[in-house]
């Protein structure tokens, strides 16, 4: 869905992040939905998880278990 569809939703961006590079932000959409952009084109696409999908990438990314897929 595109980003700019997805009106009055407060986005965060992560504190890693900068103007250029690396521009990650998720929004709450309700309960059970979190949307997750790249901040450098915000009105590009958006993509949503549920919650549970999104825990389940932290834990994931928490335990390590992407780390071969960075450069």
């Amino acid at each position: 869905m595109a980003a700019s569809d997805l009106t009055g939703v407060r986005w965060v961006k992560a504190s890693a992040s900068d103007a250029l590079n690396d521009c990650v932000e998720l929004a709450r959409l309700d309960e059970n939905e979190i949307a997750l952009r790249n901040s450098r084109f915000p009105d590009g696409p958006a993509l949503v998880f549920t919650r549970s999908e999104i825990s389940a990438f932290i834990d994931g990314a928490t335990k390590g278990e992407f780390n071969g897929l960075t450069v």
